[in-house]
């Protein structure tokens, strides 16, 4: 023998169950949506002498609810209303980077590397200079984060985007730093120090940063980190 809940009694008494047989007189039954505490699914609706009738199996299956027996006693378990609409609200997990926004980050990044690369060279030889070739790579980058910055489709991206722009904005500050010392003639401290790079914090964060962002690009899953701060 199947047990149904009432369908007319189910908000006021959420927890009723009763014997009644699918065989009684003037019964029939048919498949119909049944919507619980916003939750919605399929289940057998019996009518039976003009009322309606869904088995506890089916109810507690489209509410997330549970159905046991405890001796002779049927126990039933519905979610609370503001649960299961609590539930149906949650945010989806943030979806991870786009290829082509990866892709061209990537490029933004090699090109920033090679940047501080060239500048870190510069200044340990103490080459003098007024930063002329050094416009090439500003103007390649800026380009590359333009490029960038239309490829953000997402939510991940536009995160990952100030990031890189973060980035760019601490290679070309520094760039501009060194180009000013240059002009002073005040690169002879790097050069005739041999760990100065190594003491220098700008140049420690930009490394940091770029190792990160290479890191998390190749990953396409978004990440916070205080070196690109």
């Amino acid at each position: 023998m199947r047990s149904f809940a009432n369908l007319g009694l189910l908000v006021a008494i959420p927890l009723i169950a009763t014997g009644i047989a699918a065989t009684q007189s003037q019964s029939k039954y048919e498949q119909r949506t049944l919507e619980v505490n916003g939750r919605t699914g399929q289940a057998m609706v019996y009518q039976i002498d003009g009322k309606s009738y869904v088995d506890l199996e089916s109810l507690a299956r489209i509410a997330n609810g549970s159905l046991g027996f405890r001796g002779n006693s049927i126990v039933l378990h519905l979610p609370a209303a503001g649960a299961a609409t609590d539930q149906s609200h949650e945010q989806p997990p943030a979806a991870g980077m786009t290829n082509d926004f990866m892709k061209a980050s990537l490029q933004v990044v090699a090109t920033l590397k090679e940047w501080t690369d060239v500048l870190a060279s510069g200044i340990q030889r103490g080459v003098p200079g007024d930063g002329s070739r050094l416009v090439v790579f500003h103007d390649k980058a800026a380009d590359q984060l333009r490029i960038t910055t239309v490829d953000a489709a997402n939510e991940s991206d536009e995160h990952a985007l100030r990031l890189l722009t973060n980035h760019f904005n601490q290679v070309s500050n520094w760039s501009n730093k060194l180009v000013a010392e240059r002009k002073r003639m005040d690169t002879a401290k790097y050069s005739i120090t041999p760990n100065a790079l190594a003491n220098d914090e700008t140049y420690q964060k930009i490394t940091s940063c770029s190792k990160f962002l290479g890191s998390m690009l190749l990953r396409g899953e978004f990440q916070d980190n205080h070196s690109c701060n």
